[in-house]
């Protein structure tokens, strides 16, 4: 079973990883599937992805809090918007047009119903640097 964790979570780094350079393809769901996976299979690959510089604060606050930072979410609906009108203006055929506007309506309602993790306050982030 372990096998199989850490299978997904490999797969679904790679799909997270290649989501930072493709349009509509996403990244925030895949990394957070792979610190799931990684959590039941591999404790150091899961310690790995928490303390990433570019990953481990979403990843923190998606495990803490089950939400997201208000820029982080930010940048994220704005960067989804950007690749589906992108591939939408690509694509010859109207109901995949269509296809992938509904698909955006629910990936952006789903993001934007997701908490907001409060910033950290400065005080706050001087104590816990090493």
């Amino acid at each position: 079973m372990r096998f199989l964790f850490a299978l997904l979570g490999g797969i679904s780094l790679g799909l997270g990883i290649l989501g930072a350079f493709l349009p509509v393809l996403p990244t925030t769901p895949f990394i957070l599937l792979s610190a799931c996976c990684f959590g039941k299979s591999s404790h150091t690959v899961h310690a790995w992805l928490v303390n990433h510089p570019w990953f481990g604060g979403m990843i923190q606050d998606w495990q803490e809090h089950r939400g997201l930072r208000p820029r982080v979410k930010r940048r994220a609906l704005i960067v989804m918007a950007a690749s589906f009108a992108f591939s939408v203006y690509l694509v010859p055929l109207w109901w995949v047009r269509i296809a992938l506007v509904l698909t955006f309506m629910a990936l952006a309602c789903w993001m934007w119903r997701l908490p907001a993790v409060p910033e950290r306050s400065m005080v706050a982030m001087e104590r816990t640097r090493p």
